[in-house]
Order: C-alpha cells, then sequence, then structure tokens
C-alpha cells in the first residue's frame, strides 16, 4: 500500500502496536487519545517522528483510513459520535467488544446477538467499516512471522474496495495474501469476534504468549 496519513484511535498497547509498525513501514500515523494533555505512556517515547499524537476527533479527522483501536465495549458511542470526521473513510475495527473476567482477561461477549463490527456499520452508514487482526494476541498484528505456524488474519466487511485497500495494508504489516481470508460481509465479523473467546481461554491456561487462530488446509 502506498504511503498514507492513518488514524489510530486508541493508545493503549494495541494501538501504540500498530503505530509502531505501520510507521515502520512508511506511513505517517497520527494517534488519538481521549486525554491528549496527559503524559505519553513509557511505549509511546521511541515511535520517531513519523507518528504523532493529537485527541481522537483530530485524529479521525486527519486521516484516510482510521483504525479504531479503543475498548470494545464502548466503541459503538465513541465512534458514533464522530460520525462527521468519519464519512467517507475505512474504519479498520481491531476491537473485540468483551466483558472484563475477574483476572483482567476480556470475559463474555457484550454483544450476544450481532457483533461489534455490524454496531458500527449501522452507527456509521457513510463509512465503510472493515472487521479484521481481532483473533490473535495484540504482539502478533504486526509481527506475523513470529509465530512457528503461519497465522491467518481475516476480513470482514460490505465494501470490497475497502477491503481490497485494508489487506494491503496488512501487507506492509508483513501478511502474506495466501495468509489473509476474506470471509464475507460484515455479518462474518460474528464468527472472528466469538473466537476471541477461544484466544481467551488459551491465553488463561497458558500464559501471554504470542497466538493467533488460523486455518490449516
Amino acid at each position: 500500500m502506498s504511503s498514507t496519513t492513518i488514524g489510530i484511535l486508541g493508545a493503549g498497547r494495541v494501538g501504540l502496536n500498530l503505530a509502531r509498525g505501520l510507521a515502520l513501514a512508511g506511513h505517517d500515523v497520527v494517534v488519538g487519545r481521549r486525554d491528549p494533555a496527559g503524559p505519553l505512556p513509557d511505549q509511546a517515547r521511541d515511535l520517531g517522528a513519523q507518528v504523532r499524537f493529537t485527541d481522537q476527533r483530530a485524529a479521525a479527522a486527519a486521516a484516510g483510513l482510521v483504525i479504531n483501536a479503543t475498548p470494545g465495549d464502548t466503541a459503538v458511542e465513541r465512534l458514533g459520535a464522530m460520525a462527521d470526521e468519519l464519512a467517507g473513510k475505512i474504519l479498520v475495527d481491531v476491537a473485540n467488544a468483551t466483558h472484563h473476567g475477574p483476572d483482567g482477561l476480556p470475559g463474555d461477549l457484550v454483544y450476544q446477538v450481532g457483533s461489534l463490527g455490524e454496531r458500527l456499520q449501522r452507527a456509521l452508514p457513510a463509512t465503510r467499516v472493515v472487521k479484521t487482526l481481532n483473533t490473535m494476541l495484540f504482539v502478533v498484528m504486526t509481527a506475523p512471522e513470529s509465530l512457528t505456524t503461519p497465522p491467518t488474519v481475516y476480513l470482514s466487511g460490505d465494501d470490497q474496495d475497502a477491503k481490497d485497500a485494508v489487506a494491503r495494508l496488512l501487507g506492509d504489516l508483513g501478511w502474506k495474501s495466501d495468509r489473509i481470508e476474506d470471509i464475507g460481509d460484515i455479518s462474518t465479523a460474528r464468527a472472528t469476534e466469538a473466537v476471541m473467546l477461544l484466544v481467551t481461554q488459551v491465553l488463561r491456561h497458558k500464559g501471554l504468549r504470542p497466538i493467533a487462530v488460523s486455518l490449516s488446509r
């Protein structure tokens, strides 16, 4: 994918990991924080000049492609309030809407019917939502080659051009084309979001090791 400005909503571990990977791939990145005046996390201090920080609304307005790395349980309300800034753009949703378990890991799904991806698309009808990268520990998002078994990344979305653009972006992060699986329209996000329950159970029993849910053929 040609270099472009990418907005990332959320400055937690997921958002900053993606910011670093995309900057290394040559993209300019603007990260939107809920409290732009607050101190930067330690892991944000060495990201380089290609990554800048602002508030979330300004980040959404500044970029042609925006990544949702905010908590999934509040994402619909938060992003719905940015409908004007996100209109006409691609929104890459990497979040999972889950309740927190007692150990801090994701617990039950917030939405027992449908998916976060579908709800975002309904809340943002002028935005092209693509669900991806939500079936793995966050470090694998930018380092698929780190796993001994080649991982699979899934794409869900109603707009094929948007999915093709996101597939190219995934390529910039090291994902090979034969490991990118387009599974259909945005309703298929129900399947990948539910898979996060499996990921969580493995992490709970094996520890926070890099893992991803992959297809074997």
